[in-house]
């Protein structure tokens, strides 16, 4: 990868950080931006749904929401192509690099399970001092 690569790779990387861009604000833009036909409107729709599959159910506890999450993931991290609705062939209709969103929705995971698992431990040593001090 070459250093001008590298460099837009940075700037783009606010569009996977929630506190900075949500998924309903980047394809919000994406939407208005272009006046998009019906099917590639459908496309972004079916990106659109798997993101939030992915980012509201990353940290789920039930078995549901972890299926929605599982799928999601599945679905960002095939590789064939072949099919119409793919992940890259929606990322190629419209326009986006598949190996950068998937990196961003990687990091994103990455990110938010470490929140969460940090957020857990806190919680059970405050748990456990509570029952100490009763």
């Amino acid at each position: 990868m070459d250093r001008a690569e590298v460099v837009l790779e940075d700037r783009l990387a606010f569009l996977f950080q929630p506190d900075v861009l949500i998924p309903a604000q980047y394809f919000e833009a994406l939407r208005s931006k272009n006046g998009l036909e019906p099917e590639t409107r459908l496309m972004l729709a079916v990106l659109e749904d798997a993101v939030r599959c992915f980012q509201d159910n990353v940290s789920a506890e039930s078995d549901v929401k972890k299926k929605l999450f599982a799928e999601a993931e599945e679905w960002f991290q095939e590789k064939p192509a072949d099919r119409v609705f793919s992940f890259e062939s929606i990322c190629d209709a419209l326009g986006l690099n598949p190996e950068y969103v998937r990196r961003g929705l990687l990091r994103w995971k990455d990110k938010n399970l470490t929140k969460h698992r940090n957020t857990e431990a806190w919680e059970k040593i405050m748990k456990a001092q509570l029952k100490q001090t009763a």
